[in-house]
């Protein structure tokens, strides 16, 4: 986490301190960590986060990290500390897995109507879990709502809340109030995420095109070899192994399928250019002409920067 941190600044991030999400087992008992620690690169909308794994209960091994307690309702504390508790064992199987990018999750205005949804294409889920969190803001604090679902896979034997390229779900839009208390202004000029790069094996690149189509209930395009599901401002990329080094020179998948890389818009692409080299970031080009930093660079995921107007 501390090397993460550190390179995630040297990009050009704000990066909050790092927590570690706690949940009281009972009503009455003392919030208990989960044996995760994550820190997140907020934007308007939505974040990039850095998430790894320590020993349950463990609250001493990531100096500066604080604890973020989670309240909800008494009656369902013992699901959701269960929930909370297999998507932090899924976190470790997936960075055994290899170091990098493993959770996707979609923000929907409506989650408890995309539960239906998803439900009715028989795409199997864990539910939608409801919790609180505080929020520091220069007024009053805030307690923003988190409201999440994770995807399971179609696989026999698969672990719950986890797909074949890791944790894939959906949240609940974020709380603008406390969204624009958090919101930096960040160095590299990054203003939104906007877009996500998963890799396929060439041969399942139409089954992942059509269960990504069943999450999100819209088709897919075809864009050269890529398939791309197009949502709102942003959009997720689907290409094949075999062109994964013509889109992004030298990048290599880790294993198949993976995400392999995220785009962020910059507002002045001249700036964040001049900002990574400054901080003796090495760049390269993808095909369209963007600036990225590979993988081996950036924690095993690419960073692609995209000016915008």
């Amino acid at each position: 986490m501390a090397e993460g941190l550190a390179l995630y600044r040297r990009l050009g991030f704000v990066m909050e301190p790092p927590s570690y999400p706690a949940m009281a087992p009972r009503r009455g008992a003392v919030p208990r960590p989960f044996g995760v620690v994550n820190t997140h690169a907020h934007f308007a909308h939505n974040f990039v986060e850095l998430a790894t794994c320590v020993q349950d209960g463990d609250v001493d091994r990531i100096p500066g990290a604080k604890l973020v307690p989670l309240q909800a309702p008494a009656g369902m504390l013992p699901e959701l500390v269960e929930r909370i508790g297999n998507a932090g064992t899924n976190l470790a199987v997936c960075l055994d897995r290899f170091e990098g990018l493993h959770i996707l999750m979609f923000s929907s205005p409506d989650i408890d109507a995309a539960a239906t949804r998803l439900t009715a294409a028989g795409v199997g889920h864990g539910g939608v879990s409801t919790v609180r969190r505080r929020v520091e803001t220069t007024g009053r604090p805030l307690r923003e709502p988190v409201r999440c679902l994770e995807i399971d896979s179609d696989r026999p034997g698969a672990r719950p809340g986890c797909v074949a390229e890791g944790r894939v779900g959906v949240a609940a839009d974020l709380s603008p109030q406390a969204q624009d208390a958090r919101r930096p202004d960040h160095p590299n000029g990054a203003v939104d995420l906007i877009e996500a790069m998963l890799c396929v094996a060439d041969a399942e690149l139409a089954a992942v095109g059509a269960r990504y189509e069943r999450y999100l209930g819209r088709p897919a395009r075809c864009e050269g070899p890529t398939r791309v599901l197009d949502l709102h401002g942003a959009r997720l990329v689907l290409l094949p192994d075999s062109s994964l080094a013509a889109l992004l020179p030298g990048e290599h998948p880790a294993a198949l399928p993976a995400f392999v890389a995220y785009t962020v818009a910059v507002r002045d692409i001249a700036a964040t250019r001049d900002f990574l080299r400054r901080n003796g970031v090495p760049l390269r080009r993808t095909t369209p002409g963007d600036l990225f930093v590979s993988s081996t660079a950036a924690l095993g995921a690419a960073i692609v920067f995209r000016g915008v107007t």
